[in-house]
């Protein structure tokens, strides 16, 4: 940790450019010194550390295995560039003081962190959730100080609470824990925060992507203990976070502006029915099925659960796979290969897995509007497909760099100025924002 003037005198002196460049992109680089410069204002003026530090963690985009880890499948997911940025310090008491703008004061008391229904759906909750799995895990807290600027937009898909889940766990293993706190452990402790403390049923995907960062082939056959590869592609790679590995695509996501109010029992409804079509062939989950198996058992399930649910078992197989393949592709380089799976993903979504807008509302399909528009509008120079849930929310596309500016002025046409946000894969290695230790202090 160091005082204000070194961080601030480091950071005057491009101290932090390149890794700037690496965890946002080249083109950000003066942005992400502004952040820095008003958080460290921000603990001046509020807090007056001694010493303090910066933490980083990512969004995340889910690239391949749509509605696969609830049933034990395989996921492709990567962090990116869009982060929650924090400097923080430790405090004199047993309480944790957050301040982030544009968002109300967080004030956590660490002698207490059970579950309070009060809190639900607050950033409060998540703060005093992953300080209680550090202490059933028998691992060291205490009160910081933090002040938090987040380039996550919130509800856009990208995961910006478990983002902020992950900071959380970041700053307490610093402070507390010598920095010795792995990336499963805090990935387990920021999910369990968000299922109990926040009381949001979500899978794990989202804060194993923020925590490893990189691109993951994650195999959730073991839900508590999934297997985690990383994937590097074999292509050209850059100084900076800008572009997509080099290979002449861009890679981002479209808020169609789909409210997802209500949408619980669409999202509900995906799981459910997969476990009820599974049990009807002697299983828990859609893991391990085949089509044959699904086909002898094809009367009872349609009796039993519809005929919806063997169209989602049916993407259930062909997903988990295609997550499998997706990963090899990128592995070895081979775009064309990758795009082409990207694209199949897309269709299972829309016409089996049946996720792009809710039955209950038919007029408002946001989603396949976008998806329709990105085929007319690019042809064979991208590829779209539904992102995360679904229902309502963003699609994921791969534009070819020499359509890019034409394609967000259309979709900015139609979904509103800041629709189509641009990301680029975040590589590890760069969580905190630290000075070199051979630095004198001013």
């Amino acid at each position: 940790m160091h005082s204000i003037e070194a961080y601030r005198a480091h950071l005057e002196q491009g101290g932090f450019d390149e890794e700037f460049s690496l965890i946002h992109s080249c083109a950000g680089v003066q942005e992400s010194r502004e952040r820095m410069r008003n958080l460290l204002h921000c603990m001046l003026e509020n807090f007056a550390p001694g010493k303090l530090c910066f933490a980083s963690s990512p969004g995340r985009t889910e690239m391949g295995g749509n509605h696969t880890d609830h049933n034990h499948g395989h996921v492709l997911a990567a962090a990116v560039n869009l982060d929650c940025l924090a400097a923080f310090s430790k405090a004199e008491d047993n309480a944790v003081t957050i301040l982030s703008e544009g968002y109300n004061p967080i004030e956590v008391d660490l002698s207490d962190t059970k579950p309070r229904k009060n809190e639900y759906e607050t950033s409060a909750a998540i703060v005093r959730g992953v300080a209680d799995g550090f202490r059933k895990l028998g691992l060291n807290i205490g009160g910081f100080n933090a002040c938090i600027h987040s380039t996550i937009p919130a509800g856009a898909g990208l995961s910006s609470s478990a983002a902020f889940e992950v900071l959380i766990g970041r700053i307490f293993s610093y402070l507390f824990n010598d920095s010795k706190i792995g990336p499963l452990e805090i990935a387990s402790v920021a999910k369990q925060a968000e299922n109990i403390h926040f009381n949001k049923p979500c899978g794990f995907m989202d804060q194993m992507a923020s925590s490893y960062e990189g691109i993951l082939s994650i195999d959730f056959t073991d839900p508590a203990n999934p297997g985690v590869t990383r994937v590097e592609p074999e292509l050209k790679t850059a100084s900076c976070a800008d572009g997509f590995y080099g290979t002449g695509y861009r890679l981002c996501v479209i808020d169609t502006g789909g409210s997802h109010a209500d949408l619980t029992p669409d999202y509900a409804a995906i799981p459910a029915e997969m476990f009820e079509a599974a049990s009807c062939c002697g299983q828990e989950q859609a893991k391990g099925l085949t089509l044959n198996r699904i086909l002898d058992n094809i009367d009872h399930i349609r009796e039993y659960a519809g005929d919806r649910a063997v169209l989602r078992l049916f993407h259930f197989i062909g997903e988990d796979e295609r997550a499998v393949n997706q990963a090899k592709a990128l592995h070895e380089g081979n775009m064309a290969e990758f795009l082409r799976l990207v694209a199949e993903s897309g269709h299972s979504s829309r016409e089996l897995l049946q996720n792009c807008y809710s039955p209950a509302t038919p007029k408002r399909q946001p989603i396949p509007l976008a998806l329709t528009l990105t085929e007319q509008i690019l042809g064979s120079h991208g590829v779209g497909r539904v992102h995360g849930g679904g229902f309502a929310g963003t699609i994921q596309v791969y534009v070819h760099e020499s359509d890019f500016n034409k394609y967000r002025r259309s979709m900015e046409k139609v979904f509103g100025d800041n629709s189509v946000i641009e990301l680029s894969i975040r590589q590890p290695g760069h969580e905190f924002l630290t000075i070199p230790q051979n630095r004198t202090e001013p």
